[in-house]
């Protein structure tokens, strides 16, 4: 459509040019004379404006052409381009799908994952909050527990027998023991001289111990810390004169304290209660320090062990002494009977050579076939030393 509207443009103007080149000539005869030119002139004119429109419109058809031709390389190369742009855009959609779909399945496998572990922690919470909740019940329990004296001693005693029976045999241990004073132990030691038997008992002054804690004031402290300080010596005094007996039990006793707060409250804050423990030959003991105690008292145990043994030990080596003895004894006999029997060895060994170097004298006797010993002179051999 484009190169037929410039073709028509041009004939367009070919046509306008010749009328324009008539109207030129018309116009230069009127200037040159008022009179038109001839008809040969004006032929000519036409036939020359004729000539160059057809040259014109040949050229005009020439350069349609070649703007047809350039518009159908055009048009290839765009539709080339198209095609080209089209298959580079579906490649990268393609690979930008491919991305986004492998994106989203990394996304997905990490939120399952995501997704598992939060399971996995919330089982564990749920599982933290049931072991709290049990906690809580059973710290409730232990509140109940100590809240009563009753209750509270014999947690005491219970934490006692564990921690002894961990630690040592059972036939050092008598537990709830009855003394000659009629007085019954949580706990004897039955240990060798020295020390003795030493008595164990287990006290618990929680009343005290809460009021000091829960003291406000510098009145309430002081109040309370008298009244802590007091029942600690009761106890102390008690087991003084209940558990230490002459000649029956060690020289000292333990009294044993359930608590490390208490056990720490006490020594941080009551050094003069503990002197007078220590002068009441008293030892107060805590878990802990309970466990290192005993720990020194299975050594005791085991060093007293070895003297009792050492008595059988040296018997028995005294026996093994004799028996070693007896033995060489015995074997310096078989020893005699060996050297005799190595001299009636050396003995045969004699004899039997004696014979070997008889049998080769006489194998080695040149006779005459058919000769007799008589018939040769009796040659015979000598006997051998």
């Amino acid at each position: 459509m484009a190169v037929e509207s410039i073709v028509s443009g041009a004939l367009l103007i070919g046509g306008v040019a010749l009328a324009l080149g008539a109207l030129v000539m018309v116009w230069r005869g009127r200037q040159g004379g008022g009179s038109l030119p001839t008809s040969g002139d004006g032929i000519d004119v036409l036939r020359r404006l004729a000539q160059s429109q057809m040259e014109l419109s040949g050229r005009l058809s020439q350069m349609a052409e070649s703007q047809s031709l350039a518009q159908a390389q055009l048009a290839e190369r765009l539709q080339a381009q198209e095609r080209h742009v089209s298959r580079v855009l579906e490649q990268r959609l393609e690979d930008l799908g491919r991305q986004v779909g492998e994106r989203l399945q990394a996304s997905g496998q990490q939120t399952v994952a995501q997704m598992h572990e939060v399971r996995e922690r919330l089982a564990v919470i749920d599982q933290a909050q049931k072991t709290m909740t049990d906690l809580s019940s059973q710290i409730i329990s232990l509140q109940d527990i100590l809240g009563n004296k009753q209750s509270r001693g014999a947690f005491g005693e219970i934490q006692l027998h564990d921690l002894i029976t961990t630690i040592l045999p059972p036939s050092v241990c008598r537990f709830q023991a009855v003394l000659s004073n009629g007085r019954r132990a949580d706990c004897l030691l039955a240990l060798p001289n020295p020390p003795g038997s030493i008595v164990i008992d287990a006290k618990f002054p929680l009343e005290s111990y809460y009021a000091l804690r829960a003291a406000g004031d510098e009145v309430a402290t002081t109040q309370a810390s008298r009244s802590f300080a007091s029942d600690v010596l009761k106890h102390v005094k008690d087991i003084s004169e209940r558990y230490i007996i002459p000649g029956e039990t060690a020289e000292s006793a333990l009294m044993f304290l359930p608590s490390e707060a208490v056990y720490a409250e006490l020594y941080a804050r009551f050094p003069e209660v503990v002197e007078k423990s220590y002068r009441a030959r008293v030892w107060i003991v805590s878990p802990t320090t309970l466990m290192a105690t005993l720990t020194t008292v299975r050594a005791v145990l085991k060093d007293a062990t070895m003297r009792e043994q050492s008595g059988i030990i040296q018997a028995e080596v005294v026996r093994l002494l004799d028996d070693l003895k007896r033995l060489d004894g015995r074997v310096g006999k078989l020893a005699t009977h060996f050297s005799q029997t190595q001299e009636d060895v050396r003995q045969v060994q004699i004899s039997t050579d004696k014979l070997l170097r008889r049998g080769e004298a006489i194998e080695s006797l040149h006779v005459d076939g058919g000769v007799s010993d008589q018939e040769s002179g009796g040659l015979v051999p000598p006997p051998l030393p």
